[in-house]
């Protein structure tokens, strides 16, 4: 017995011991220069830095606004992989809202509200994408490594659910008192009354992109939309521009794709496409001075005047590359204006959702008979928003500057030819192809310049309205593949396919048959 006991004593005492040291080494392995909290203000700043889609991307080629000329660099087919999952992002959001409550807020705080808008942003990109895709299941981690898929008007239904939450609890806060968040990057102050403003413009857009959907009950698409547009106590719209959800870029911590020190390496790559420079010369639109520099080969060979409108060229996407270099080093097209946006190492913010398109999707709904209203008016305000945002009077003079061929630095102001160019708004508004003539006419009219306006933001917006609209007409040929079709969706990441093969082989039958098919129409285009 006085054996056992010795025995279970020095087993205690070898426990206590070890206890000890175990304490005292996690104790001196613990390194105090490694944060083990991390604050929802920083976790926030890596969301919103994962929000933008950034100026020249595969994204502008295939919006039609911008080509490449040779492929060593790119092309402009349309032949998508896969497109983009955006659950790492997604989990962030997640851990986000709960270092705000561990750090003592309540459960409504700006970074649950904004946490909704950010969940209804990244899962609308997802789907607008792919179609059918986890969410339910989406997150779990271990728990769940091979999640269903949802339908999209599942996914859509949550998304408007999510929009109106963030709404609803951006209102309390605001009403409470609390007007900003820390970690913003977008709004001065992290302003939530901008903020609220951004998720309900959102909204709209989410709601167009339903527009096919409108006998659905479950979605109340039209109803949704004139809820909003009818209510501005309750759902507050962007008022200006400086109302815009844009990425500003920083000298020298974070700089514009193009600056003066990558223009000789880049600036030839791509020319500017007829999609987008046709709609504007056709119109005598000033922007084209502004976004545009004239074909060298018509106004330095052919003597054409460098503010002619006709010496400002795109090339048709659909032109096989070869054919399209030939043409491009010979100076027969534009390229991007090399003043506004090779100039500085700035450039301008990059939009995501912003006010012009606000208005111009206002314009769309009252033409669709979604809401009463002057359809004429948000028309002409958001192309007036537009001639703003580049510094150009609707009626007055303004400096287009073009690049003079031979200079080798585009940060130098003596390196451009300078012209006054003139604006009468009467005399360009006034024009048959400009003047709002209401009907399918108009409804043409308001998502041409809108697609004019989205010139180097919102991402895969201008493609998303082509494909559920048909404008602007994308051409297609030899250069854009895809056997002379423009794509309608992205396949699934590769990862879904050899990770996730049930759900995923199950998702693709149910939508697409047999194959994960880039021309397969997805279910808000039926």
């Amino acid at each position: 017995m006085k054996t056992i006991y010795k025995t279970l004593m020095v087993l205690g005492i070898v426990a206590i011991t070890s206890t000890s040291c175990q304490k005292e080494f996690d104790k001196l392995t613990l390194n105090k220069n490694v944060p083990t909290n991390v604050l929802a203000s920083l976790l926030l700043q890596g969301v919103v830095n994962d929000l933008p889609d950034l100026p020249d991307s595969q994204y502008e080629i295939w919006s039609q606004y911008h080509l490449y000329n040779y492929d060593y660099y790119g092309n402009n087919r349309y032949d998508f992989s896969g497109g983009k999952f955006y659950y790492t992002t997604i989990k962030n959001v997640v851990l986000m809202e709960a270092a705000a409550i561990k750090a003592g807020a309540p459960a409504t705080n700006p970074y649950s509200a904004l946490g909704k808008f950010f969940r209804a942003y990244f899962f609308s990109k997802m789907t607008l994408q792919m179609g059918d895709i986890p969410m339910t299941q989406a997150l779990q981690g271990l728990d769940n490594l091979t999640p269903a898929y949802d339908t999209q008007k599942a996914v859509f239904i949550q998304v408007l659910k999510w929009l109106e939450d963030a709404n609803t609890d951006l209102t309390t806060l605001i009403n409470s008192g609390t007007t900003t968040v820390d970690g913003d990057i977008y709004f001065e102050s992290g302003n939530l009354t901008q903020w609220r403003r951004v998720v309900n413009a959102f909204r709209l857009r989410i709601l167009l992109e339903l527009s096919k959907k409108t006998s659905d009950t479950d979605l109340n698409v039209a109803a949704q939309f004139a809820a909003i547009v009818n209510n501005p106590g309750k759902y507050p719209l962007m008022t200006s521009l400086s109302d815009n959800l844009q990425y500003v870029f920083l000298d020298p911590t974070n700089y514009y794709p193009e600056t003066p020190s990558n223009f000789g390496q880049n600036a030839g790559r791509k020319n500017m496409s007829s999609t987008y420079v046709g709609l504007l010369t056709a119109s005598k639109d000033p922007r084209v001075f502004v976004t545009a520099e004239p074909a060298r080969y018509l106004v330095d060979t052919q003597g054409q005047s460098a503010t002619d409108f006709a010496s400002f060229v795109g090339a048709d996407p659909g032109l096989d590359l070869g054919i399209m270099y030939k043409n491009a080093i010979q100076g027969q097209y534009s390229f991007i204006g090399r003043k506004r946006y090779y100039s500085t190492f700035t450039g301008e913010p990059s939009i995501q959702v912003g006010y012009m398109e606000q208005l111009f999707n206002i314009a769309e709904g009252i033409n669709r008979g979604w809401i009463s209203g002057n359809a004429e008016s948000y028309y002409i305000q958001g192309i007036q928003a537009s001639l703003q945002w580049y510094g150009i009077p609707t009626t007055g003079t303004f400096t287009a500057s073009f690049y003079r061929p031979g200079s080798k630095d585009t940060g130098v102001p003596s390196n451009y030819d300078n012209y006054t160019i003139t604006t009468d708004w009467n005399t360009f508004y006034n024009q048959a192809a400009v003047k709002y003539a209401g009907g399918t006419t108009g409804l043409t009219q308001i998502l041409q310049q809108k697609y004019l306006a989205g010139f180097r933001h919102n991402g895969l917006e201008s493609y998303y309205t082509y494909r559920r609209t048909g404008v602007p007409n994308f051409t297609t040929g030899t250069g854009t593949g895809n056997s002379g079709h423009i794509a309608l969706r992205f396949q699934y990441p590769t990862s879904e396919h050899d990770a996730n093969t049930t759900n995923y082989n199950a998702a693709v039958s149910s939508q697409y048959g047999t194959t994960d098919d880039i021309n397969g129409t997805m279910w808000i285009l039926k």
